[in-house]
This record gives structure tokens, sequence and C-alpha cells, in this order.
């Protein structure tokens, strides 16, 4: 009883760390004797960083989804580009903890931060570095981002899922055909990434009984599971089980990376791709501080060179035929945020900054005594949707690095939640600020513990699996950011920043702040696809 009731603390204490936030004031100060156990555990981001052209054809920003659509759709039409991520290039090894976990996280986790706050209140410290996890505080909100080559492919949690129609053409309100991305830009992707639900070998495994309990609770509730497409290479993870290589995705690792890449992520498919090419680079380290065109009509990048440490290397300035904007909705809108408010970009119309949401993010966890054994599998095996309220989707989620059953079934909820906000620019930090509306997000939490008290009920389960502190699994934040220059308001349908012909948005911040109830990465990715081929078809 006792081992039970520590495992359960554990296990609260990982969940509510995980969607916790990460505090401070900006990049710290590295602590040496850290750096040199970072360097001798991953060697490689330590190498010497390449410098980028000072001139190219095209410059993609990021290389998350929409950044590597980008870079190999450009190389494949002939256009040599550059492609600058602030983030290192984390390899992958069998054996190797290349990543750190979210039970005892440290410096390898987040970006340039000194603790791990969850709703616990109690601090996790870790080590100031590069990691590969920002997490960007706002007023009212808590934004989580990726800083590494391959963007949120890194971090995320692999569930990629297309909406409905209705919840589609609610969205874009006919800037977006949802016919074509169905019928052409979404299977191009999933075939592209390899995605596919979870096998039925690894759905019986141990470490999914969380996700088979789960789906018998909702179906006790009147629910039918659908399974969800993911992007793990399923092969990686039987090979976990079979002592093949060190287990990740398996045992509960995944928001701060996958040591052993269980995850297809980007750096195995586009990016990978794109560079194979010749036509297309990829340079590490390299942070994009500001963007401006110039009297000729060429786009100029200021860089900030950067070690793993945050110890600046170079500044330069580079430029560009046409520039690609993929760092991600905080990313892409607050570069062209301080370049309105700054006059470097004079043309940029008043939709710059608009229509950004949170996507309805909730994380919520219920209590079920049954569970035993190894569990906290990754992969998301199934969702369930209900309408009864705001429309929303709950996904069987996992508790974040502990690799055993805790009691609790966790579950992500994404509410279509109309609430937008504006990106503005804070030009005494000079950076993006934000006020996401208290009401909003109590509204998209409410909706969503109504479901889960539901299920629990008609289940015979127990709602809100709470802290000893008293605290319930749910943490103010989102992982999801969309919006800050949408299709149709700040660009074209095809997003082409208006006023600015060369400047194009290819990421989440195209997105007016919803996917519809589901995670964004499917659609970020496939209307990217769409958007490239109109620009290559026409040369502009």
């Amino acid at each position: 009883m006792r081992r039970r009731a520590f495992l359960k603390a554990a296990g609260t204490a990982a969940l509510l760390g995980a969607v916790g936030a990460v505090h401070g004031t900006g990049p710290a100060a590295a602590d040496p004797v850290w750096s040199e156990l970072f360097r001798s555990w991953v060697p490689e981001i330590f190498a010497p960083l390449p410098d980028p052209p000072e001139h190219s054809p095209a410059i993609v920003v990021g290389s998350g989804f929409g950044a590597a659509v980008a870079a190999l759709r450009l190389a494949e039409a002939g256009v040599a580009n550059t492609v600058l991520e602030r983030g290192s290039r984390w390899p992958n090894d069998p054996w190797r903890e290349i990543f750190t976990g979210d039970d005892l996280p440290d410096g390898r986790g987040f970006w340039h931060r000194r603790s791990f706050t969850g709703v616990t209140k109690v601090p996790m410290q870790c080590a100031p570095f590069g990691g590969v996890l920002d997490v960007t505080e706002f007023s009212g909100i808590d934004v989580w981002r990726a800083a590494a080559v391959g963007g949120g492919s890194v971090v995320f949690t692999g569930a990629m899922v297309a909406p409905e129609q209705r919840w589609f053409d609610e969205i874009f309100g006919g800037t977006v055909a949802f016919g074509e991305m169905d019928r052409v830009y979404y299977p191009r992707v999933r075939q592209q990434l390899r995605l596919g639900p979870l096998p039925p070998d690894l759905y019986a495994a141990s470490p999914f009984s969380h996700s088979r309990r789960w789906d018998e609770q909702a179906r006790a509730a009147g629910y039918q599971p659908q399974a969800n497409d993911s992007i793990f290479n399923w092969d990686i993870l039987r090979g976990e089980l079979a002592g093949a290589t060190r287990p990740s995705a398996t045992a509960a690792r995944s928001n701060l990376g996958n040591s052993n890449g269980a995850k297809f992520d980007l750096n195995q498919n586009y990016l990978k791709y794109a560079q194979e090419s010749g036509k297309s680079a990829v340079y590490p380290g390299h942070r994009v501080d500001a963007i401006a065109q110039d009297p000729g009509g060429r786009y100029v990048v200021t860089v900030t060179k950067l070690d793993p440490t945050g110890a600046v290397l170079a500044t330069r300035t580079l430029t560009c035929d046409r520039l690609f904007l993929g760092a991600g909705s905080i990313g892409t809108t607050e570069l062209l945020v301080r370049a309105q408010a700054t006059g470097a970009l004079p043309h940029l119309n008043e939709h710059i900054g608009d229509g950004w949401g949170t996507n309805g993010d909730v994380v919520l966890a219920r209590v079920d005594n049954s569970l035993s054994g190894t569990g906290q599998g990754v992969p998301s095996a199934s969702r369930i949707f209900d309408a009864s309220g705001m429309p929303l989707t709950l996904e069987n989620w996992f508790i974040p690095g502990v690799p055993v059953e805790t009691g609790a079934l966790a579950s992500l909820g994404m509410v279509f939640d109309p609430t937008r906000a504006r990106i503005g620019f804070d030009a005494g930090r000079n950076a993006a600020a934000l006020a996401w509306p208290r009401q909003a997000q109590e509204q998209v939490v409410e909706a969503c513990r109504l479901v889960d008290r539901r299920i629990a009920e008609r289940s015979g389960a127990v709602f809100d699996y709470v802290t000893p502190l008293g605290y319930d699994a749910n943490a103010v934040f989102t992982a999801h950011p969309l919006g800050g220059a949408v299709l149709g308001r700040a660009t074209d349908n095809y997003g082409r920043v208006h006023g600015h012909p060369g400047l194009y948005v290819v990421d989440g911040a195209a997105i007016p702040g919803s996917t519809g109830t589901v995670n964004p990465s499917l659609t970020i990715t496939a209307l990217a696809e769409r958007n490239l081929e109109a620009i290559v078809r026409a040369g502009k």
C-alpha cells in the first residue's frame, strides 16, 4: 500500500510538472559544470556550427512542420534555400539518454530556464541550457513551443488527426476548401509521415493498459472511441518491449524528446529529404531576431549565432529574395509585429497579430484503482467527441515521466473555443505581447470537466485525480498556439503576406486559433503542402 501510494504521488508530480510553466526572466547564464556534463552526454550538439551564406534565393525561418514542407518543396523545385533554427540538432541513439525526462528534467529539457514549476507550486530546478522546449509566459496563458531542429515534431505526443468538415469550414470560412485538403493534402502528409493507428499487438501490451482502460470507461459512458493516427515508428516501440533499445515511448517519454528516434520526426523525413536534394541546408543555433526589406526588394534577416549554453558566437545580417516564416505561431507573429512596429516592413496590414487562439487545450485526469503493471505508453490510442456543450475532443493521454501505472487516467482536451486574442508588440521588452482572458480558459476547462465527470460517473470511476496538496491535474497552458498572421487576412489564401511580395507565412500562425477539436500538426503540414504547391507553381 505504501509503495502504491508513493507511485501515485510520483505520477501526480510528474503529470502536474509536465503541464506546468517554466518560469524565468529570459536567458540565464549557463552553469559550467552542467554544461560539461551535457557536452559529455550529447557531444554532437557542441560541434562547430557552420555559417549560412550571406545571400540565399530563399530563407526559411524555423524547422517545424510548415517550415520543413517549405524547405523540401522549394528544393524539389530547384530553389536553393537556407533553413535557420535557433535550437540544436539533436541526434538519436538506441541506448544513450540524449534527451531528459519529465520526472527529473535537467537543462536539456528547457530553453534557457532555471526552473520548471507545475501547478503543485513546487519548483523543479534545472541548469539553464539550450534545451528543446521553450515556454513563453503571457498574461493569462503559458505557451509551449519547440526549440530544436524538427520543431514541434521533436516534443509533441505524435497524434495527427484531421478535423471534421463542419468545424474546418467554420474555422476557415471558405479561404481553404476542405474537399481539396481531404482528397489531396491530408493523404499526402499521411503517406510522407507514415501515419497510422496504434497496432493491435502494442495496444494489447502492458504499457498501454491505461489506453485499454480509458477506452473501456468511455464505452461504458456511451462513447465510441475513435483510433488516432500517430507519427511513431511502431517497430522501434516493439524493439523497446523486446529489449533491443532503451525504453522511451513505452516508458512515458515524449514531451522532451524520444532519445531512440521512436517518433518519426521531421529530421527523418521532410528535412532529411530536403538536405539530400543538395538544394537545402539546415543551420542550427541561428536565432532570427528581426526581418526587414531593403529598397531593392531583398529581405534582410538579422541572426544571432548561439552555442547550446546560450553564448553568443556572432551576429550577422543575411539577405534573400524570398522569405518563408515558419517559426511557429508565436515566433512568426513576433517577427511580424516587431517589423511593423519598427517600420522595417512598413506595408504590413492591420490584421498582423490577429486571430490568435489556444486550440482549446486542457489536461485532465481521473482515478482508476484497477490499473496495475507497467504503463504509460505515449502514443494516444484513441479519442472521443462530445457536442453536448462546447464541442470538444478528449484524447487518451499518458502520465509523463513515470513508466508505471499510477492509478490515474489522463486526457488531453481540445475544445472548439471561438475566443481570439491579438498579439501586439511590447517595445520596452522588444517582444510579443498577449493577454488571454481568464474567463475563456475557465470555460474550456469546465467544458472538459463536465465530459470527464460524465465518463467517471457512468463507469464507476472517481473524478478529478488530485495531488496531496489538493490541486487537480490541469494547468493554464497551450501546446497548440495558432494564429497571428491568418490566411485571408494578414495574407492571401495561400500565405503570401499582403504588402510585401516574396514574404510568406507557412506555419500555425496562418490558422485562426483552432483546428476544430483536434491536434493541429496534420492540418499545419497539409496546409503548407497546399500553399507551397500554389507558390511554386506560380513562381511567387
